[in-house]
């Protein structure tokens, strides 16, 4: 269980600083500028510590991954809306590191709260 705590750390840490060009992507913050402002970007990457500070947790973690699956459910929706009122292709045309962003954070996001509400479902284990 521990490494499905350190995948989502090191992929949103990771995805944000590589495809946000360290924060310097104003196209990211362009396409969505509630939600994927530097600030944004900035907290997005602050859940990533989080996920990677949980994976230490070994016993009692089910309250907390129940309020990871339900953070990774709002960006889930967030990027439906966006998907359904903008142009990916567009915005991809226009910079291919924000395009790959918005094409791969809600996909991501869905498997990673899939993975945190399993863990807030399912019984506790003894390990």
């Amino acid at each position: 269980m521990k490494n499905g705590f350190i995948a989502p750390g090191l992929m949103t840490i990771g995805g944000v600083l590589l495809l946000s060009r360290a924060f310097t992507n104003t196209a990211i913050n362009n396409a969505d500028p509630v939600v994927m402002s530097s600030f944004g970007l900035l907290m997005i990457a602050v859940w990533g510590l989080a996920y990677l500070g949980a994976a230490a947790i070994s016993s009692n973690i089910k309250s907390l991954a129940g309020a990871f699956a339900l953070e990774k459910l709002a960006y889930v929706v967030v990027w439906l809306m966006w998907l359904s009122n903008n142009s990916h292709a567009q915005l991809y045309a226009k910079d291919v590191f924000a395009g790959a962003f918005y094409g791969i954070y809600g996909l991501n996001d869905f498997v990673f709260m899939v993975f945190f509400a399993r863990v807030f479902l399912l019984p506790q284990s003894n390990e």
